[in-house]
This record gives C-alpha cells, sequence and structure tokens, in this order.
C-alpha cells in the first residue's frame, strides 16, 4: 500500500461525515437486516435516490455500513424467532433457535456477532491481499462449474433433512421444481405457470422463507400456547477470549469459504452460509451439541461465511466490473451514477477508491461489533414474550415484510400460503429449509446446465467429457460424487466395515 493508498485507507476514521455515515448506515442496516422482507438490496436500492447528488464516498460508506449491519442483522431474527432476516441467515437458524429454546439467546447472539466480525474482516483481508488472484479464479469457473456448485449445495438436503432422508429429498425435489416456476431464463417461455400471468414472475424465494420459516412457526407455537417461555440467561453475553479461540479454526476455514464463494460472479452469502454449515457438520468431531440441537459450530459456521461473502462480493466488482451479488449489482448502478466505470480500469485511474472501500469495510465491521454487542439483553427479552402476544406480532411483521418486497398483495397470499403448507410439513415431521434450498439452487442448476450443454454444442457426451477433462471442474466432479456417496445408506455400513477391518489388521 503506498502513502496515498494508506491515506485513502483512514480517510473514513479521520473524516468525521464518514464517520457518522458508516455508523449510520451499519446501526440501520442491523435492524433492517433483522426484519424479514426488509433486504439489504431494497435498502441500497432505495438509497441510490437520496444520495444521488452527494459526494461519491459519502454514498458509498453509507451504503457499505448498510450491507454489513443488513446481512448480520438477520441472525437476529434467525435466533430469536426462527425466522431468518435474510436468505443468508437461514443455516444460522439451525442451531440459533435451539439455542434460545435452552435460554442462550444472550450467548448465542453475543457469540455471532464477534464471529460475524471475524469473518467479515477475513472478507476485507483477502479483498485487500489478493482481490486481482481471486477475481482470476473465479473468472475460471465455467457454467459446468456452477452447476456442481449448485449440486453440492443442493446434496446438504442429507444435512438439513432431520431424523428421515426420504423426507428431506421430497422436499428439496419440491422446491426445485418450485423455483421452476415462470419465464425461462433462456427461451422466456413459461414453466409450470398453467396460463396465469401473475406466475410468469415466478416465486421469490424470499415470500416462500418468510412464509415457511415465520407464518408456519408461528402457528406451529399456538400448540404449545400453555408452556411458559423459557427464562433466558442474559449474564454472559460477551463471549470470552477462550471461546473465540476455541471456535477460531472452524471460523476461518468457514471465512475462507464464504470469500471463495462470494467471489463467484452470481452467488452469495446464502450459498456460501450453507456450504459452511455442512462443512461444519462434517468436520467437527466432537460438537458442542449435537448440530439442529443448539451446536455452537453450527451457528459459527454460517456467520463466518455470510459476512466474509461481503468482502468476496466486492473483489469481481471492484476488480472486473462483476457483481458479486444483488447488493453489489446495486453499488455498481451507484458508482455509475457517480461518473465512475467499474472494471479493471477503475483500479489504474482511481485505486483510492479502492483503498477507501477497504478501509471503509474495515470501520463498518468495527462499528458492527459496537453496535452488535448492545442491546442484547433487551432483544434476547423477546423470547420471553408469551407466545400469545408474540405470534401475531410475527405474523403481521410477515404480511408487512412480504408486501414490501414488490408491493404485491398476491405476494401476501403466497407467503401465508407457504405458511400454512409449512405447518402442515411440520405436523408430519418434514423440514422446511430443504425447500427454501431448492427453489435458490434450482435455477441456478437449471441454466448452469444448460448453458454447459450449449457450450458443447448440444452434446451430452461431450458435457460429460468436459467434467472429468478440466482441473478445476473434475476437482468439484469428484467432491461432488463423494458428497453423493455419503449420503447413500450404504456409506455408514462401509464405514463401520473398514473400521473393524483396521482395528482387527
Amino acid at each position: 500500500m503506498t502513502e496515498s493508498g494508506l491515506s485513502y485507507f483512514l480517510m473514513s476514521y479521520t473524516n468525521p461525515l464518514l464517520l457518522v455515515l458508516t455508523a449510520a448506515g451499519t446501526f440501520a442496516g442491523i435492524y433492517v437486516g433483522a426484519i424479514p422482507g426488509l433486504s439489504v438490496t431494497m435498502a441500497v436500492s432505495i438509497l441510490i435516490s437520496f444520495t444521488f447528488s452527494w459526494d461519491v464516498n459519502s454514498a458509498l460508506a453509507l451504503m457499505v455500513g448498510i450491507y454489513c449491519g443488513g446481512v448480520y442483522g438477520g441472525s437476529r431474527s434467525a435466533i430469536l424467532l426462527n425466522i431468518p432476516g435474510a436468505p443468508a441467515s437461514i443455516a444460522t437458524s439451525f442451531d440459533g433457535f435451539p439455542l434460545a429454546e435452552q435460554g442462550e439467546a444472550g450467548r448465542a447472539i453475543g457469540v455471532s456477532t464477534v464471529i460475524s466480525v471475524v469473518g467479515g474482516l477475513m472478507g476485507v483481508l483477502v479483498l485487500a491481499l489478493a482481490a486481482p488472484q481471486v477475481a482470476e479464479f473465479a473468472l475460471k469457473f465455467a457454467p459446468r462449474d456452477y452447476l456442481l456448485l449448485a449440486a453440492m449445495g443442493l446434496l446438504l438436503v442429507g444435512s438439513l433433512s432431520g431424523e428421515s432422508t426420504a423426507k428431506g429429498i421430497f422436499t428439496g425435489a419440491l422446491g426445485v421444481t418450485l423455483g421452476m416456476v415462470g419465464m425461462d431464463p433462456l427461451t422466456a417461455q413459461g414453466r409450470f405457470t398453467f396460463g396465469t400471468v401473475t406466475l410468469l414472475g415466478g416465486i421469490h424465494y424470499v415470500i416462500a422463507m418468510i412464509g415457511l420459516f415465520g407464518v408456519s412457526e408461528a402457528l406451529y407455537q399456538i400448540r404449545t400456547l400453555h408452556v411458559k417461555p423459557v427464562k433466558q440467561d442474559v449474564n454472559k453475553i460477551i463471549p470470552s477470549w477462550s471461546v473465540i479461540l476455541k471456535y477460531l479454526p472452524l471460523s476461518v476455514r468457514a471465512s475462507l469459504i464464504g470469500v471463495l464463494i462470494g467471489a463467484l460472479p452470481g452467488t452469495g452469502g446464502d450459498i456460501a452460509a450453507l456450504i459452511a454449515y455442512d462443512h461444519a457438520k462434517r468436520s467437527v468431531k466432537k460438537p458442542s451439541r449435537p448440530f439442529g440441537k443448539g451446536a455452537y459450530e453450527g451457528l459459527i459456521a454460517p456467520e463466518s461465511a455470510n459476512n466474509a461473502a461481503i468482502g468476496g462480493a466486492y473483489i469481481p466488482m471492484l476488480t472486473l466490473g462483476i457483481p458479486g451479488d444483488a447488493v453489489t449489482a446495486v453499488i455498481i448502478g451507484a458508482l455509475y451514477i457517480h461518473g465512475l466505470k467499474p472494471g479493471p480500469m477503475l483500479m489504474i485511474e482511481t485505486p483510492h477508491l479502492f483503498w477507501f472501500t477497504v478501509g471503509n469495510l474495515v470501520l463498518a465491521n468495527i462499528f458492527l461489533l459496537i453496535f452488535g454487542l448492545t442491546g442484547i439483553r433487551i432483544f434476547a427479552k423477546l423470547v420471553e414474550v408469551p407466545k400469545g402476544i408474540l405470534n401475531p406480532i410475527i405474523i403481521i411483521l410477515s404480511v408487512v415484510g412480504t408486501y414490501s418486497i414488490q408491493n404485491s398483495i398476491v405476494d401476501v397470499y403466497w407467503m401465508l400460503g407457504f405458511g400454512i403448507f409449512g405447518y402442515i410439513l411440520k405436523m408430519y415431521g418434514f423440514q422446511v429449509a430443504p425447500i427454501i434450498l431448492g427453489i435458490i439452487l434450482g435455477p441456478l442448476m437449471d441454466v448452469s446446465y444448460r448453458r454447459a450443454v450449449i457450450s458443447c454444442e448440444n452434446s451430452f457426451s461431450g458435457f460429460l467429457v468436459d467434467l472429468v477433462s478440466h482441473p478445476l471442474t473434475a476437482v468439484l466432479t469428484f467432491a461432488t460424487l463423494f458428497m453423493l456417496i455419503n449420503q447413500t445408506p450404504l456409506w455408514p455400513v462401509f464405514m463401520n466395515r473398514f473400521k473393524k477391518n483396521k482395528e482387527l489388521s
């Protein structure tokens, strides 16, 4: 870093206006992200019209703050209410909400806050030290690689299925089918629309998420209205250094997953968090509790990954002019409005903007730590509110959040329908998370497969050859096959027999 780069890196720290804007954006982002349906993308999009006449540094400082705060904020409602505030927090709810049910909501939020900052700083570190190299690596991903990456994500249904893998496969396949509803992305023809114009736009996965997690949970909790809320322990909120050091290796591994997934154009923190959760489930031999029952490892991995994905998403945006996710796509638009041209020339013509963004991301994570650790005692008490009062509030917030996505009452009907359907699934022991996984990954698999086959001149045999003839694709192919074999019922039998033979020898 040159002396000029250092001055731009520290600009947000020395300029009072930029300091206040970053703090305000982070604070607002935390609470916007905590409300289901009020996405970070929506907040940043609205900000563009307000910051049109601002200085570009001021506009970017506010957007960076909202971006970092919003990704973290989704974990609050995921832990306390089992309602992810954002898709990137879906995996957080798997073990975060069970911790709240056991009276450890305060500690869970404290751990998630510190680990989120660790993940965020890891993402910024990779952005600062290896942005061109990571961007070059991301460009090597062809459609077939995106297909394999999505397939690996979809195989996570084995980790999200609860006690029955068969039920998880069913709900995952149902999610993929629902993800296909709407206009074909390559031909623009309607699929599964049954002649209804309303369905041409498809089913928004955030609407399905709010219904399946929010309304269905509120309906499911009606069965336990007579049960007293669990008293929350708010004495130990800030985790000790020993706890942080204990989970730091897992956090670093999950953060690297988040950076790499986040740097791939078109992916984001939601996929990164799910893959990191699966990595934790496979790599941690002795978790603090069983996964899905309140394991802190299941909370730490996705929170590290989805926050690290922020730095990852900035890498292709700043170096190539390609958005890593929906939020950076909006930020690219803001740069164009302010007369800048994102892409390779941005690093050459305005290198100061790169270092300003890096410094601003570090500052936003500092404010995230400060604001994230304040008010936890009040937030944790939310779980102690009687369910007869809390459930109607959840449903009202779900309706408001859903309507705000596209200002459509039809979306509210869809959300309520998903809520009732999710309640029925829960009654019969089905997990709803694989449905969201299928809705998110299904379209990515569909379009990636077809583009991969088209690139082989519509030759399926050529497509199969490509799966093993390119080094990166071959690695992903074998990783996908390993995950597939690992999901089969024969795998535990094979491993047990292998261990017995090893002991006998």
